[in-house]
């Protein structure tokens, strides 16, 4: 008799992965002898402990052996409650209970820039991209789910910033690739139902269901009022226009690219009626990787920043310069765009 359903299909979300990095390291799936052990390339996962990263960490640690990967895990203690460290160390008992090893359990501190969860994601991030390079890390697995994808659909389309922003989470992400999300494709229920089949002690964080947090909200009151109005199926729908969403958002993008080089004068700077002539999803592509180039941060750089910059091109009335985040400006002179820090 094989493993319940739900089990099944996060091994097998997993799997998939592991066999892609496989091939990225010019490997083959197989077991390992004790002597190839050491030399073969290190996965790990990062578990907050809950359901979702809980699954993923029983599943890589039943995968990777049979893939011929090592399996860590890394759990990070935002120390946003009382008794995290304690939490976070449980959750690295955990995770060695499982059979991965390393394991590490990282405390940060979380800033106030963009508000909590930005900051408690910003934190996480670079603590997870530290022990990636500590390790030696060929990835880092995360539990983010469908529904996941959904949620983070529906706060880019309330952002109102564009078709790059309903794109949600990409399968593979970060430098390199670091980051994999193998379970996009499954939603929340299947996961937690994984982890109570495996008896998988799990912890819902109370912040997941805090309404003083915009992702809680959407969760808990959001999508259930959608999906009341809707039907069910949003949450599909949604991770489906996320998919449909990246994969124009990547066109576009590469016709940016290749744009941009026509565009420009013997000095760099762009011509406006070059830049006239771009469809303008093309334009402000450009425009918006003139500004980051010249120094404006990508992450305060938004939707309407690149509309004021734009209107230098289709509404051009003598207005002057516009200032970006990062000391950048953008002005007008003889025909010319000039970006560039002030």
């Amino acid at each position: 008799m094989g493993p319940h359903p739900a089990v099944a299909a996060i091994r097998l979300a997993v799997r998939r992965v592991l066999n892609d990095i496989l091939a990225e390291h010019g490997r083959t799936p197989g077991r390992l002898t004790p002597d190839e052990r050491s030399s073969s390339p290190l996965v790990l996962v990062a578990c907050s402990g809950g359901a979702d990263s809980m699954a993923l960490a029983s599943a890589l640690a039943f995968e990777a052996p049979r893939a011929g990967l090592r399996a860590g895990g890394v759990t990070v203690d935002h120390g946003l409650q009382a008794g995290s460290d304690l939490r976070a160390a449980e959750v690295a008992s955990r995770l060695r209970e499982l059979g991965l090893d390393p394991v590490e359990p990282v405390a940060v501190t979380v800033g106030r820039d963009g508000g909590p969860e930005a900051a408690a994601r910003d934190a996480r991030y670079a603590a997870l991209d530290a022990a990636a390079e500590r390790h030696r890390a060929a990835a880092v697995l995360l539990g983010h789910t469908r529904d996941d994808q959904a949620e983070t659909v529906l706060l880019g389309l309330a952002r109102g910033s564009g078709i790059r922003s309903l794109s949600g989470m990409a399968a593979v992400s970060g430098a390199d690739g670091r980051y994999r999300r193998p379970f996009l494709q499954l939603d929340r229920q299947t996961a937690r139902k994984a982890c109570m089949v495996q008896s998988l002690p799990v912890w819902d964080d109370p912040h997941n269901t805090d309404p003083a947090y915009t992702r809680s909200r959407l969760r808990h009151e959001g999508l259930p009022a959608l999906e009341k109005a809707l039907g069910k199926g949003v949450v599909e729908a949604l991770a489906r226009t996320a998919q449909l969403s990246r994969d124009d958002a990547d066109a576009l993008d590469a016709w940016a690219g290749k744009a941009a080089a026509g565009v420009r004068d013997a000095d760099g700077r762009l011509e406006c009626a070059a830049l006239h002539d771009l469809p303008p999803a093309v334009r402000r592509r450009v425009l918006r990787r003139a500004a980051i180039e010249a120094g404006a941060p990508a992450g305060s750089l938004f939707a309407r920043h690149i509309e004021e910059v734009d209107r230098l091109i289709t509404g051009w009335r003598g207005q002057g310069a516009i200032n970006l985040p990062g000391r950048v400006v953008a002005r007008r002179q003889g025909g010319r765009l000039v970006i560039r820090q002030g």
